[in-house]
């Protein structure tokens, strides 16, 4: 059976190209997307196309386009194998973190991609990402089930666990990374899929069903040496606040200074969930290794293991608007729910 892809554009730099004129980059008409990429014939696939209206850049993006997305996804889920998704990369890994946690029981691929240069550009990496991505949307395994169900984003010949990546490089066309965790594919003369770790359900034949419940009362709170009691109160008594993204020191460490000890305590006695999150590319939260990491421990904080910043965000917005109960959004941020931290 030929596989059936939907290609959906929401903007960003791979969808660009010079106009003729004026010599200024614009948004090409994405339904002859066969033109500008005329390899994708080769495939003898079914591919269709979806372009958001208007097209947002990924700075723009908010909660609302997340669920937008989604629900688009939901619409056409039953018509096609795969979807690939075209997005500007400077948010793509908060959309992709927050997709894979509002796409309950997925069982098809959702692929982010987009690219450093415009699809039209001679040298662009837009091309080689936007095939290899359609190429994995359409995979199968020899059961017939698709090889990647999960949502995940593929740049530079390596695809990743969506909601374990993040962007290293404004300006390289090896932009992501996934420093705790093993891609999922790597695209050299052959796709090779590591099966051993790409989420397969237990059961398939599940409906999709989707979240759109979100809530984004929380900031991100970055320690940083000198940082003051003014300006973390000053954050923390933000009112309606629900939640904190607490960006700490290697292993989840902190100044242990009686000021920032009693103020985050004082924060979750009021209720506000601190989530902690180390600023080190890799490596994870162990706040039972130093004194200092014990010390927030006490208080309440709650560790993030080797969770993204990107991914820790994604996962508090939609945990809090599902929950008003601490103790399960507690919970819920200590379980690992889509793969997006190793314990």
């Amino acid at each position: 059976m030929t596989p059936s892809i939907l290609i959906i554009y929401t903007g960003g730099t791979i969808g660009m190209k010079h106009d003729p004129q004026s010599g200024a980059l614009v948004p090409f008409n994405f339904q002859q997307i066969a033109e500008e990429v005329p390899e994708l014939k080769k495939f003898g696939y079914h591919l269709d196309t979806l372009s958001f209206s208007p097209l947002i850049d990924s700075s723009d993006i908010t909660p609302d386009f997340w669920v937008k997305l989604a629900l688009t996804i939901e619409e056409h889920y039953l018509l096609y194998d795969g979807f690939v998704v075209l997005i500007g990369t400077d948010t793509m890994a908060y959309t992709a973190s927050a997709l894979s946690f509002m796409l309950n029981d997925l069982e098809k691929p959702v692929i982010f991609t987009g690219s450093q240069l415009p699809i039209g550009v001679l040298r662009t990496d837009g091309k080689e990402n936007f095939i290899s991505a359609v190429e994995i949307a359409a995979a199968k395994r020899t059961d017939g089930y698709p090889q990647v169900p999960e949502v995940s984003i593929f740049f530079e010949n390596q695809l990743f666990r969506g909601n374990r990546t993040t962007k290293h490089h404004a300006d390289q066309f090896h932009a992501f990374s996934s420093p705790n965790f093993s891609p999922l594919a790597e695209a050299g003369i052959h796709i090779k899929y590591h099966n051993h770790i790409i989420r397969y359900p237990n059961v398939w034949g599940k409906p999709l069903e989707i979240e759109t419940r979100l809530c984004c009362d929380l900031v991100i709170i970055k320690l940083f040496p000198g940082i003051q009691e003014k300006s973390v109160r000053g954050m923390l008594e933000i009112p309606g606040l629900r939640a904190v993204v607490l960006e700490t020191f290697g292993s989840g460490n902190a100044p242990t200074q009686p000021w920032l000890i009693r103020t985050l305590q004082q924060a979750v006695e009021q209720g506000i969930i601190i989530y902690n999150v180390t600023q080190c590319q890799a490596g994870s939260v162990a706040m039972e290794t130093y004194a200092t990491g014990i010390s927030l421990k006490r208080t309440g904080v709650v560790s993030g293991y080797d969770i993204t910043t990107e991914s820790a965000v994604a996962k508090i917005i939609l945990l809090t608007g599902q929950y008003c109960d601490n103790k399960t959004i507690t919970k819920l941020l200590n379980t690992n729910l889509r793969g997006e931290i190793s314990i």
